[in-house]
């Protein structure tokens, strides 16, 4: 199972605390603000846009904050103006971390995440020196006792899946990102349940990590996805379930 697994199905766990705070919107009107700036309004043929859409409306998100969102997008609107930027670090133990952002000020961005790293025993690094380390692809991932193997693996690959890997508590399909859409829809339209779907960097390879080091990386990609800016975090962690459960 691979590290970006691993942290997203904490994150997904973690999701009522991370919509308490209020940070899931703002993350996703961003999202939605620069898909429609780069590849326009039209969700029929912007692929990103599509997607973050969906995401929006998986967390019941307002109709009219979307269209808002898309026509600030567009230019229909006046709004802030966002760019993408993206950073390369080191975590705990060596792991290779990928930071997306999309921000308004990209000295305070840099800034703040030297400061995170400085904090929780990672270091920033030069551009291209972990993105080597992953690989661009669609991931939807089920919970083991909710999803029927046999009937899971036909699915998946008769849609396209380029894998189907799988650990002691979950399913994890991988795509190409040109099957994605197609993989996902037909999950969808089979009735199967999966707690994340979307396109991230994926690692390679993972390095396992226990006792101090594990939970100095949670802290980190914590601290990293509870800044404003940061869209999207990839590291190649992996810890076992085990070591999970002692955590907390």
């Amino acid at each position: 199972m691979s590290g970006h697994s691993k942290w997203a199905s904490i994150k997904h766990k973690k999701g009522a605390m991370d919509a308490k705070r209020g940070k899931i919107f703002t993350r996703l009107i961003k999202e939605i603000t620069v898909a429609a700036r780069l590849g326009g309004g039209d969700a029929e043929g912007n692929p990103r846009l599509r997607t973050a859409i969906l995401g929006a409306k998986a967390e019941n998100m307002p109709k009219d904050n979307i269209e808002r969102a898309i026509k600030k997008g567009t230019g229909e609107l006046e709004g802030v103006s966002y760019e993408e930027a993206n950073y390369e670090a080191y975590g705990p133990g060596g792991v290779a971390v990928l930071i997306d952002c999309l921000t308004d000020n990209k000295n305070r961005t840099v800034a703040d995440i030297k400061h995170i790293c400085d904090r929780h025993a990672g270091r920033l690094g030069e551009p291209g020196c972990v993105s080597w380390m992953f690989e661009k692809k669609g991931v939807i991932v089920f919970d083991k006792e909710k999803a029927e193997e046999e009937q899971l693996l036909e699915l998946a690959l008769e849609a396209g899946a380029e894998d189907v890997k799988e650990d002691d508590s979950q399913f994890e399909v991988i795509t190409d990102i040109a099957d994605f859409d197609a993989v996902k829809k037909a999950f969808d339209d089979a009735g199967f349940a999966y707690n994340i779907a979307e396109v991230t960097m994926v690692p390679q390879n993972t390095i396992k990590l226990e006792g101090k080091k594990a939970r100095q990386m949670l802290e980190f990609m914590e601290a990293l996805e509870e800044h404003d800016d940061i869209s999207h975090v990839s590291a190649n962690f992996d810890i076992p379930d085990e070591v999970m459960e002692a955590i907390g």
